[in-house]
């Protein structure tokens, strides 16, 4: 084997799994611009659902890898307070909006994935994240949403009545996008992976498949063969001179 290659794939892997401190690397950067709350606005063929499962950093990447699944962003949702903060969210829940195209995933699949990847059973936060805004809550936009989200609560409840299903499901008012830096996280916390796709500025990042997928391969939520694809993908990168990735 090349000498040079098995260097570099060395390098690979202890860079793309290379952990730092997740409360570190979150505040690294300040907020350099103001936002406002955007209403939902898709394509024709592209749906929209936001759901709040705890932190919505491993939340995001939950969804990323899912097939029909055309990108991912974090925000704050569920609140009356304007310009929600990470340091200050007021009432609102971090959430994850994720865009769709329903002609390959259905919205009863989010549901699905909404409900295994997180305890619904907890009461005031997710694990060891205590606080209101890890609440979890279902946002529903319009009637067929809201039916297919109560179904699933009662199928959730049903599996035990030991313990109380503390999802909410509630119309969705606003949602408030999150700080640059929280956007894509689990992605961004390996450098190599966001050199291998080009070092995208963070508009392109946010409105880019790729990055999704690549966000939940990060995080380690992809489906196992998909891990290994993506893997496998790399490793060609690898070999054939270190182009950018372009897709999976």
């Amino acid at each position: 084997m090349n000498p040079a290659y098995t260097i570099l794939s060395a390098l690979l892997i202890s860079l793309l799994f290379v952990s730092p401190d997740p409360i570190g690397a979150a505040r690294l950067t300040d907020r350099a611009h103001s936002r406002q709350s955007t209403a939902i606005q898709q394509p024709q063929s592209v749906r929209v659902a936001v759901f709040a499962l705890g932190s919505f950093w491993r939340s995001e990447s939950a969804f990323g890898c899912l097939p029909g699944v055309v990108r991912t962003s974090v925000g704050y949702a569920g609140g009356s307070k304007t310009n929600p903060e990470y340091r200050n969210p007021g009432d609102h829940a971090e959430c994850v909006k994720v865009e769709y195209d329903p002609r390959k995933i259905q919205y009863s699949e989010l549901l699905d994935v909404f409900w295994a990847s997180h305890d619904s059973r907890q009461v005031f936060g997710q694990g060891p994240d205590v606080g209101n805004q890890y609440r979890s809550i279902i946002f529903t936009n319009g009637t067929v949403e809201v039916r297919l989200a109560a179904a699933s609560k009662e199928r959730e409840q049903a599996k035990s009545r030991s313990s109380v299903v503390t999802t909410k499901i509630q119309p969705l008012a606003a949602f408030y996008p999150a700080e640059a830096e929280h956007q894509k996280f689990e992605l961004k916390r390996r450098p190599l992976l966001l050199q291998l796709i080009g070092n995208l500025p963070e508009e392109e990042l946010l409105a880019s498949t790729l990055a999704t997928k690549l966000n939940a391969y990060a995080g380690g939520l992809c489906a196992p063969h998909m891990q290994k694809r993506i893997y496998s993908k790399i490793g060609d990168v690898l070999r054939n001179g270190w182009p950018v990735l372009r897709e999976i």
